[in-house]
């Protein structure tokens, strides 16, 4: 009988990676024990737990005039174990109200995949070597722009 257990078991399917919280996605996570909110991009999801790259929901603000100022920064990369997680939400507009990403990209002029995906990569002096396709450039008289380049990919 435990045989038949096992075989069973070997058929279930891990985790899927389809449905709307895979990697890549930028989410909103809120945590128990100690409370807590973090905004990031999901690295991981397994039944362990959820790998994620980005940073306390506290600290947006603050993320926000570091990466518009140019200076350096980079992504905490954390592991939270399942039984701290209470929600994890998509970092989606709620009416008239825009999302985090949206706020992020208004302020700043760039993409949150963009920072947030180059993980250990993001540093003020190296932005264009980081964010790969996408070229940054500033001028004294306006706030920096960012133009996509088409590179085959």
């Amino acid at each position: 009988m435990a045989k038949a257990s096992q075989n069973a078991d070997a058929r279930q399917p891990a985790l899927s990676q389809s449905g709307p919280f895979v990697r890549g996605c930028v989410v909103v996570v809120t945590l128990g024990n100690p409370r807590d909110k973090f905004w990031g991009m999901i690295l991981s999801l397994a039944a362990e737990g959820l790998s994620i790259g980005g940073i306390e929901l506290a600290s947006f603000e603050d993320l926000v005039a570091m990466v518009r100022d140019g200076e350096p920064f980079t992504p905490a990369v954390v592991f939270f174990p399942m039984h701290r997680i209470e929600r994890i939400e998509l970092d989606l507009p709620d009416g008239s109200l825009p999302s985090l990403s949206q706020r992020f990209s208004a302020k700043t002029g760039l993409e949150p995949g963009a920072v947030l995906g180059a993980l250990g990569e993001w540093r003020g002096g190296s932005r264009r070597a980081a964010l790969g396709s996408t070229e940054v450039s500033s001028t004294k008289t306006s706030s920096k722009k960012v133009s996509s380049t088409k590179d085959g990919a």
